[in-house]
């Protein structure tokens, strides 16, 4: 269970105020969720390196699948601040649940939405945004992670239906899917996205095992040898890397607001610790040391809230721009990995049991990041926003 009361999740330069109250009551309540069926179990997923059973269902339930995506395909038609909210709670049990919500969300619902056929929305939407279909995004493969215009994995055009080959590598839900949202070369070699299906022949996906991360997540592969997919299940709305990359935007906004949920986890069992170990006779955070780290952890925090709101009202806006994006990514992930890795000093040998939080939490952040775009990767994002000159 959770080390410290919820009444405890910082708010030091009022950003409460700048929420609206339908903001305050979707954070209330998956914050609630979170604690009643995700704090329980997480630790015995993470150390079992198994997922939590029927997790996607009950993030259906609670309306955190595609919460953005219009009422009339199953959607809560909400705004982006209320999406990352959720997202910040979620990644405040762990990062393998609020993966489990982006990639259903931004990598498999968004695309959907924004470049489907009427006919792919209302077949496909509906069912993922209650959790009864799980659905997967394939644009890594094992040979191309951060240069995806590089991807070997190509279709044909056969005539009545397209045939797919090639494989894709480190996929979220891929062993629990039941579609994949395909990136892939056409015969010109230009990228356009497939709605492939589980039990379509030669579709395959071996699950990812051995990871010392997102150990509460099932990771896997998807494989194509020489899959037939109907012509309908083609993304008709776009064609070229704009598609994946305008979906690994939405990610990236989610995992900016996630992972503040991480830290603060991480920072309130921390403050809770401080003032209950003693040592030498008084609590340790009377000592400098440790209100040096502590006064560090809230700020790097109530940095990473203010950006990710105005990010939100940008989006809400619809002027972020990727750049923007990559910048909150890159920010809020190191901020949240580091305070991970110094709260667990706090705690001492205690911080890596698995009755406290850090070292899942500081595990599973190496994973984020490194995926939806690497640190250094963002970094030349901005050089280049700033110099207007390709570092890649």
């Amino acid at each position: 269970m959770s080390y410290y009361p919820l009444t405890s999740i910082p708010d030091y330069y009022g950003i409460d105020a700048l929420l609206t109250e339908e903001h305050k009551l979707i954070r209330q309540s998956i914050r609630e969720w979170v604690e009643s069926f995700v704090m329980p179990q997480i630790d015995q997923a993470a150390q079992n390196h198994t997922d939590i059973p029927n997790l996607m269902r009950e993030l259906g339930k609670i309306g955190a699948l595609g919460p953005y995506i219009p009422v009339e395909y199953g959607g809560s038609g909400l705004d982006q601040i209320s999406y990352g909210l959720i997202m910040q709670e979620l990644e405040r049990g762990d990062s393998a649940v609020r993966s489990a919500a982006s990639v259903q969300s931004s990598l498999v619902m968004f695309p959907i939405n924004e470049f489907g056929s009427e006919e792919q929305k209302r077949k496909y939407l509906p069912k993922l945004a209650v959790g009864e279909m799980i659905g997967s995004f394939g644009l890594t493969e094992p040979n191309h992670g951060s240069d995806p215009g590089s991807m070997e994995t190509y279709f044909k055009d056969m005539g009545d239906h397209y045939l797919l080959n090639g494989a894709k590598m480190w996929i979220t839900n891929s062993p629990l899917c039941d579609i994949a949202v395909v990136w892939a070369k056409n015969e010109e070699g230009k990228v356009q996205g497939l709605i492939v299906e589980r039990g379509m022949e030669g579709f395959t996906t071996p699950e990812t095992h051995n990871k010392w991360s997102l150990r509460a997540s099932k990771t896997g592969e998807l494989v194509f040898n020489d899959v037939k997919v109907p012509k309908e299940n083609l993304l008709p709305g776009v064609t070229g890397l704009k598609g994946p990359l305008s979906c690994l935007n939405s990610a990236r906004y989610g995992i900016s607001w996630g992972v503040i949920g991480a830290a603060i986890d991480c920072y309130c069992t921390a403050v809770q610790y401080s003032k209950e170990r003693k040592q030498f006779g008084k609590p340790i955070g009377s000592y400098q040391l440790q209100q040096k780290k502590l006064a560090e952890f809230l700020t790097e925090i109530t940095k990473a809230q203010l950006l990710c709101l105005q990010l939100g009202n940008l989006k809400n806006a619809h002027t972020a721009t990727p750049a923007q994006i990559s910048m909150a990514k890159r920010n809020n992930v190191k901020m949240a990995i580091d305070i991970a890795r110094e709260s667990r000093q706090i705690l001492g040998g205690m911080g890596i049991m698995g009755e406290f939080p850090m070292m899942r939490h500081a595990a599973n952040l190496e994973s984020v990041i490194t995926y939806e775009g690497t640190h250094d990767v963002h970094l030349l994002i901005t050089g280049l926003d700033i110099t207007g000159i390709n570092a890649f």
